[in-house]
């Protein structure tokens, strides 16, 4: 195919793309009582699913400070388009999380064609567990992260007399901060795996930089979760496992590469 033709094809992809987007958004606008009284607003009420478990969690360990009654703050819209403005990014944003897979399978779709075929082979459902590993970050950072850094955040206080009045732009940015950035983080087995097939990384090179990545993962934790180590603690656990799973990975990729060169040398001598 020539440049021209490349172009052609990847405008299709992107025209596909934009459209599912699109309709995702449309229906996240559509469906606006759900969208943010359940969803978005959620982790702004003491019912929310995630302070209930801790609360049963808390009368198990006998430990009644796990339990919320009263979030400490009010959400507030201090501009007159606000509200409107908020619903349609909002919308846009869901549409995008939900078209994810989507939008990386189209892009699979215009990058797989000029593979080989053993490269093909080897990246095979790589859709699949790319939309996996997205959606169990996402999940993650919603029921987790997002509540302990909301809840932390939104009830500190410095000093009784002084109410905290959460702008709902702020409240917004925090909770697509904390749930994306788990969402990207937990794609770092995928990311392993596409450098250890292109031969970049190794798992004998993770397991020596191990200390300093998890100096890395502790920073990490620590800019996305408040300034307590109980909620950091939660964020580097999951993270770390990850990164143990990574070197896994990147020793079954060495090791398959290993085979299969070796199966190609005792072809050729055959041959020969």
């Amino acid at each position: 195919m020539s440049f021209i033709d490349h172009l052609e094809a990847l405008r299709w992809h992107i025209i596909r793309a934009a459209i599912a987007v699109l309709v995702f958004a449309t229906g996240a606008f559509l469906a606006k009582d759900f969208l943010f009284h359940d969803l978005i607003l959620g982790p702004s009420r003491p019912d929310f699913w995630t302070y209930q478990m801790f609360c049963r969690v808390g009368k198990m360990i006998n430990a009644p400070d796990l339990c919320m009654t009263d979030v400490g703050f009010v959400i507030q819209n201090r501009e007159m388009s606000g509200q409107l403005a908020m619903h349609l990014s909002t919308s846009f944003t869901v549409g995008l999380v939900l078209g994810f897979p989507y939008l990386f399978w189209e892009l699979w779709r215009f990058i797989s064609p000029g593979l080989y075929p053993h490269e093909r082979a080897n990246s095979r459902g790589a859709v699949f567990f790319v939309s996996i590993l997205f959606i169990c970050g996402l999940l993650f950072g919603y029921y987790v992260a997002s509540p302990l850094s909301i809840n932390f955040l939104a009830g500190y206080v410095v000093d009784p007399t002084i109410e905290n009045q959460i702008d709902l732009q702020s409240y917004l940015s925090t909770l697509t901060t904390m749930t994306l950035s788990c969402a990207f983080v937990f794609e770092l087995p995928m990311i392993v795996f596409f450098l250890a097939k292109a031969g970049l990384i190794t798992h004998e090179i993770m397991r020596m930089y191990r200390k300093h990545a998890i100096v890395v993962i502790l920073i990490i934790a620590a800019i996305i979760t408040p300034p307590d180590v109980s909620s950091q603690l939660i964020v580097t656990v999951p993270i770390l496992a990850l990164y143990e799973l990574s070197i896994h990975i990147a020793r079954v990729v060495r090791r398959k590469d290993v085979s299969r060169l070796n199966q190609e040398l005792a072809d050729n001598q055959g041959i020969a």
